[in-house]
């Protein structure tokens, strides 16, 4: 039976943060001030306030988190320093010939800086200002080209190295280097879907994506080698990663050290490496790792008064009690996870979901880490659905005007990918070893 003064407070609670969050306040802002002012009112003041800073520093002193910052500024090093461009160039050579080439291309350099990158800010950014002239130039369907930049550009936080993956692991108490190989094979999934997507829909309508003509191509011999210099920076920052996480050398907080000297290391070879790019990418390093430490500090000491007041336990009868299958409370757990992201940036969604739900899908029989990941997945749509749509702002921001591409190009652009995101879901749901496959085989953890 559920407790209605518990009840009450978690109501309260939750209402509150969906209110402020919906009203224009900054997910940090009013998830700290609801959690503060419902500590207060039912502990005091001094258990509250003990409780956030205990909360804060457990968050602050977690060796894990300190994989964010080294994997944000190796991104931010690959961003400034043009490695981006020359690899989208050559790709463009390879696949212009098809129809439909271009946007292809564009998604495939996605999933290729999401395993280098893992910024979904950088990845979108690039994406628009690289790949958008190009498409929009040749005469693609513009609903199609900013939808393939966007969904493109998500896969950076879902394909290692991931930030979100960085987040999760602590949260859930799951090895974070089982949760970034578990991650690859969804992530190239999606990625797949994509491009069949684009493929077949200009095949059915050639004139959303025009293939280049004949004689802007360069021989085969000169688009391999293009190929293979541009991928080469990416190549080496996948394996100084992951290939070390993979084979047990090093854990996540190493390798992403690893990594941020090897983008350093890069850039100083491909002579990308300038005073002014190290500066802009330690500024945005910072900026990027203080957002997620702060918003991810307040959401953690809102959850610690939440569980406090018995809000968690409230929403484990209430699960648990429910007289559903296990597969229909996991589709409605995924189904919050969707509605959430629409309002609330990704990292809230994280703390405020996962420290609660996680026992709980546990107690149902779901393996952690394929629950883990599918969140990850379904949290994919949060970047594309608005009003929030961190993708669609973005690339609004990035977007030349005289391009022609306004909102409503956007949303009806995404719309088709929100989909196959789903698509992915349900495959993930009947072949779970996507998931669970690469990190069976993973070497020392």
């Amino acid at each position: 039976m559920v407790d209605s003064g518990q009840l009450l407070a978690a109501v309260l609670m939750l209402g509150g943060v969906l209110g402020g969050v919906m009203i224009g306040y900054h997910l940090a802002i009013i998830v700290g001030f609801v959690g503060l002012v419902a500590g207060v009112v039912l502990f005091g003041i001094l258990p509250t306030l003990e409780l956030f800073y205990s909360r804060t520093y457990e968050l602050l002193t977690n060796y894990t988190f300190l994989a964010i910052p080294m994997f944000v500024f190796m991104g931010s090093i690959l961003e400034h320093s043009g490695i981006a461009r020359d690899l989208y160039d050559a790709l463009y050579e390879a696949l212009g010939r098809l129809k439909g080439g271009l946007a292809i291309a564009t998604v495939l350099i996605g999933t290729i800086l999401a395993a280098a990158v893992g910024i979904l800010g950088a990845s979108v950014t690039m994406l628009t200002l690289v790949a958008l002239p190009s498409m929009i130039e040749k005469g693609y369907d513009k609903s199609l080209a900013a939808g393939s930049i966007m969904a493109g550009g998500t896969l950076g936080i879902l394909i290692p190295p991931s930030v979100m993956l960085v987040v999760y692991g602590p949260l859930a108490s799951l090895s974070v280097g089982k949760l970034l190989m578990g991650a690859f094979l969804p992530g190239f999934l999606l990625s797949g879907l994509y491009c069949i997507y684009i493929a077949i829909v200009c095949y059915i309508k050639p004139f959303y994506g025009p293939a280049i003509s004949r004689e802007q191509r360069l021989s085969t011999l000169q688009i391999l080698k293009k190929l293979l210099v541009s991928l080469f920076p990416p190549a080496v920052l996948v394996m100084s990663v992951l290939g070390v996480i993979f084979l047990g050398i090093a854990p996540p907080t190493q390798a992403a050290s690893v990594g941020a000297f090897a983008s350093i290391l890069l850039a100083l070879v491909y002579r990308k490496f300038t005073w002014e790019n190290f500066k802009a990418a330690a500024m945005q390093t910072v900026k990027i790792s203080g957002m997620v430490i702060l918003v991810g500090a307040m959401c953690f000491s809102f959850v610690g008064v939440f569980i406090r007041v018995g809000g968690g336990e409230v929403i484990s009868q209430l699960i648990l009690n429910a007289s559903i299958s296990r597969w229909g409370i996991l589709g409605i757990v995924l189904l919050l996870t969707v509605l959430l992201g629409m309002v609330m940036e990704w990292i809230g969604v994280l703390f405020i979901l996962v420290p609660i739900v996680t026992p709980i899908m546990a107690k149902l029989g779901f393996d952690p880490l394929w629950f883990a990941l599918m969140v990850c997945i379904t949290l994919q749509t949060s970047f594309l659905t608005p009003p929030v749509a961190p993708a669609i702002f973005y690339f609004r921001g990035a977007v030349d005007p005289e391009l022609g591409v306004n909102t409503g190009h956007m949303i009806k652009g995404v719309l088709p990918f929100i989909f196959l995101i789903l698509v992915g879901l349900v495959i993930c749901s009947l072949f779970p070893n996507i998931i669970l496959w690469l990190p069976s085989i993973m070497i020392g953890e």
